[in-house]
Order: C-alpha cells, then structure tokens, then sequence
C-alpha cells in the first residue's frame, strides 16, 4: 500500500509542477502567452501523468482486493517485485499513449484565434483553434480514454465489486466496518480524481454549447489542482501509521524550536 501511495504522490506531485507555475504566472504577473512548442511539451506532461495517475488507482484498488479477499496470501501475491513491475507497466502506458498527441497536433495549421482559455495546453482546447479537420485527433482521443480511462474504471469496479460481496458474506459487524473503512480513503481518491475528469472529456467533445465556458475552466483547473490538494489530507486522515508519523514529525520539530 506504501507503495502504491508513493506512485499516487509522485504523479500528483509532477502533474503540479507541470501546470502550476504557469497558472501562478498568468494570475500574478498577467504573462499569458506560451512558445506552441513549451505548449506541446505541457501538453503531453499533463496527459502523460492523469494517465499513469488512472493506472496507480486501478492498482491501488486491485491491492484493496487482494488484501480483503486474500489476506493470508496478500504478502505472497502482492511482492515488491510484482508491484515494481506494475507500476513500470502502468508509467509506460500512460508515457507511450500519449507521445503521439504532440505530433498530431504539430501537423495542423492553425489559421484561427491563438487563445485557449484554460491556463493550461489541454489537447481538445488546442486542436480546436485549428482550420483544418481534427477527426483523427478526436479519433485518437476517444481510443485513448478508452484504453486508460474505460479501462481502469472498469477493472476498479470489478474489484469493488468483488470486494463488497466479500465483505457483505462477513459474519462479524465489526469485521465489516474495519473492511470498508480500509477503502474509504481510495473511494474519495477515486470520485475526486474521475468525476472531474469525466465532466471535462464529455464537456469538450458532447456539451461545447450547453456547459458555461467559465464552469468548464473551473472544473479543468480542478480537475489538476484537486487531487493533489486532497490525496495528501485524505490519506494522512485515514491511514493511522502515516498520521502518525506526521504528528512525531511536528511535535519533533516543535521541541526542537524551543
């Protein structure tokens, strides 16, 4: 589980750096232009990480399963390399999937307005300004969130499903109690990360014309800033040795101090 939290805030961590100063740079000191080549480059880095960020859920929820339906055999299943192994296939999922977006934005003319209104270079809000046609971008698009999106989504809820009848079968109140609240710190991580994201790929691509563009750029900014804002809180909140540890450090640092 350590692990796994690791990954999660190693991406949260990149997907920040990626996008944060240039927002800080456009509220501050009103520097709203980006070179299109930095905007490719932040454009993938931005894809890239919410997608191996997709991955480290589905293996998180994964490690919730085994370690609710196969307790005695979780430290067998579940070794250091079988996880080191997961999470190299997950990076070069997310990593490989997205080097072509560049490309296929860089082939376009663009002829149009030069301003998005994110504070960010999001793929679909980029190919929008171009004059020529974009069906093999939003092809593209579509397969991609089929492949990372769909798919993890799909494999989480098999995995919660399995473990709620595991859980349900539980004789003991307590024993379920302790089961489910083991999974509440990666349920909030779950609708935190996917409901933003969702609104965003369906609003760009369904709801251009019924969304308010204002709300759109709130979520899109949410969708980024909100999960590393609230993973850290969630899981210090809910995972006792980390919270712990966080209290030592403080009340070390306090002692220290006087």
């Amino acid at each position: 589980m350590y692990f796994f939290l690791a990954m999660l805030s190693l991406i949260d961590l990149f997907t920040c750096t990626t996008t944060l100063p240039n927002a800080l740079c456009i509220f501050w000191f009103n520097l709203k232009e980006i070179n299109f080549n930095a905007c490719l480059i932040q454009m993938f880095f931005v894809h890239g990480f919410t997608g191996v960020e997709s991955g480290v859920l589905m293996l998180m929820a994964l490690d919730r399963y085994v370690a609710i339906c196969y307790p005695l055999r979780y430290a067998t299943i579940l070794t250091n390399p079988i996880i080191a192994k997961a999470g190299l296939v997950t990076f070069l999922r997310g990593v490989l999937l997205m080097i072509p977006f560049p490309f296929l934005v860089k082939r376009l003319p663009f002829c149009k307005s030069n301003i998005i209104s994110h504070t960010y270079c999001d793929h679909m809000s980029v190919v929008k300004l171009s004059c020529a046609s974009i069906k093999v971008n939003v092809i593209y698009g579509l397969m991609v969130a089929l492949l990372i999106g769909v798919f993890d989504i799909c494999c989480i809820s098999v995995s919660y499903t399995m473990i709620l009848r595991a859980v349900v079968s539980l004789s003991s109140a307590d024993a379920q109690q302790k089961a489910f609240s083991t999974c509440t710190a990666h349920i909030s991580a779950i609708i935190i990360t996917y409901i933003p994201a969702f609104f965003t790929f369906f609003t760009h691509r369904f709801g251009g014309h019924i969304i308010p563009p204002s709300l759109h750029i709130i979520v899109a900014n949410l969708y980024l800033l909100l999960p590393p804002t609230v993973n850290p809180i969630v899981y210090g909140v809910k995972t006792k040795q980390i919270r712990d540890s966080v209290i030592k450090l403080f009340q070390g640092e306090k002692g220290a101090n006087i």
